[in-house]
């Protein structure tokens, strides 16, 4: 039976928990130029972002900016695979949503990152197609990365949902519908990086657990042309 459904997740603070990785190599990244640390409130506030956003927003100077980013990525792939671990039930949620839903990724990482850590966790399986920061050229919470996915997963009239932890995720979802002429329903999760107060502005989907939210939208009584 076709799936009429296709299902788009964001990979940090949504299937994965990177959050140790991240701040570590922050810091790293700060301390091989100098430069003075924020506190790890300051960082994960910003995941979400493209590096370089990132960075600038904590007050990189723009012309450094570049070679910070690639101090951080040199920490980065050092410590990815120890100091990140998969969401309380990501497992059992992509299980379920593959069921009923083609699905993918929607990441600022790039492309070859996340393969690596959904592979190393064993769910590389479980996504269609993968869209990282370096295969577009304007990011979340811009349309283009949801709309390629789309692309790549040959969309035609499924009923399409972003599943995010941020703003950035679900206003994506806004933008896609708007680009594409079709309803893109976001669906958030809580997590470490935006409260709820934060979401619920694009939403009224909010829900605890990623299993959750794939309840949700596979269950029967959600329709696809309700969205």
């Amino acid at each position: 039976m076709p799936k009429k459904r296709i299902v788009l997740f964001d990979l940090d603070g949504t299937l994965i928990d990177s959050t140790t990785a991240i701040v570590e190599s922050f810091y790293a990244a700060f301390d091989r130029h100098a430069l003075k640390k924020p506190p790890p409130p300051a960082i994960t506030a910003l995941i979400g972002n493209p590096l370089s956003v990132m960075f600038e927003s904590l007050g990189v100077p723009a012309a450094q900016v570049a070679e910070v980013i690639e101090s951080y990525k040199t920490h980065y792939r050092a410590v990815c695979f120890d100091k990140t671990t998969l969401i309380d039930t990501a497992r059992e949620a992509l299980a379920h949503a593959a069921q009923h839903a083609k699905l993918g990724v929607v990441t600022t990482k790039t492309s070859q990152y996340s393969r690596e850590l959904l592979a190393h966790f064993g769910i590389a399986d479980a996504f269609d197609t993968i869209v990282g920061f370096d295969d577009v050229s304007r990011p979340k919470p811009d349309a283009e990365p949801l709309l390629l996915a789309l692309k790549k997963l040959d969309f035609t009239d499924e009923a399409v949902f972003m599943v995010g932890d941020t703003p950035i995720d679900l206003q994506a979802a806004h933008n896609a519908a708007a680009a594409l002429g079709h309803r893109v329903t976001p669906v958030a999760v809580q997590g470490a990086y935006a409260p709820k107060e934060a979401l619920l502005p694009l939403t009224n989907r909010v829900f605890a657990t990623i299993f959750e939210a794939c309840v949700h939208i596979t269950s029967a009584q959600f329709s696809a042309d309700q969205g």
